[in-house]
């Protein structure tokens, strides 16, 4: 499996069944996907949550996806764009790329290609990040997805992975768990269940003493100082 930094991808599909298996394939690459089934939906995903790509299907049932994308540029909207559609005319892709999209796969397509052409997306998205993360002993690759504290390579699950790696990246600021459901779940996770407090002991236990993830009562966590 091929691993990516913890990048948040919005995939706006009417399909359910298509829905369903881009979500599964691009979360199996340690991605963090949220859905909608129409424009309406997708604004309201995009109103809460930094994303740092958008599948769309180019015909959603309230209107055409490259129309809501032009609209969007024009504001100031930078988030990469990759329209999934059945028309696959020169002029379709040119239209698609003149309305603000960055990328443009006709259907059927590999799920291999999306997953890629993703990837190459939130890279280009994500590029203001520094690849290597530290804190005291603890280095964060980003790129490789590798953890080492005191040059010990650690091997932490997509979900541990992804809290540490918020959490360096918040370095000196507590994070409440809302925070970290946010960035390190889908949109489909409870924000009253105990995940990020199961994920948080699995990471204290693999990083060893001294414990460098802290508690911050009535708040959440942060790095200790």
């Amino acid at each position: 499996m091929t691993h990516a930094p913890t990048w948040r991808v919005l995939v706006v599909e009417d399909d359910e069944n298509v829905r369903v298996a881009v979500t599964a394939e691009l979360g199996g690459h340690g991605l963090v996907v949220d859905t909608a089934g129409d424009l309406a939906a997708a604004d309201a995903a995009l109103a809460t949550a930094g994303h740092h790509c958008v599948v769309f299907d180019r015909m959603l049932p309230d209107g055409d996806a490259t129309e809501y994308v032009f609209r969007r540029r024009r504001s100031g909207w930078t988030v990469p764009v990759l329209f999934l559609t059945a028309r696959d005319t020169l002029a379709d892709r040119v239209a698609g790329f003149e309305h603000g999209g960055d990328d443009y796969l006709v259907k059927p397509f590999a799920m291999a290609e999306l997953t890629a052409r993703v990837l190459v997306l939130c890279r280009r998205s994500g590029t203001g990040r520094p690849s290597v993360l530290r804190h005291t002993d603890l280095e964060v690759d980003c790129a490789r997805r590798r953890v080492r504290r005191a040059g010990v390579e650690l091997s932490l699950s997509d979900k541990e992975f992804a809290v540490l790696e918020y959490l360096m990246i918040r370095q000196g600021k507590a994070v409440s768990r809302t925070e970290l459901i946010e960035h390190c779940w889908d949109s489909s996770t409870d924000p009253m269940s105990n995940v990020v407090d199961v994920v948080v002991r699995r990471l204290r236990r693999k990083l060893g003493s001294p414990d460098v993830v802290l508690t911050v009562f009535g708040v959440g966590y942060r790095l200790a100082a």
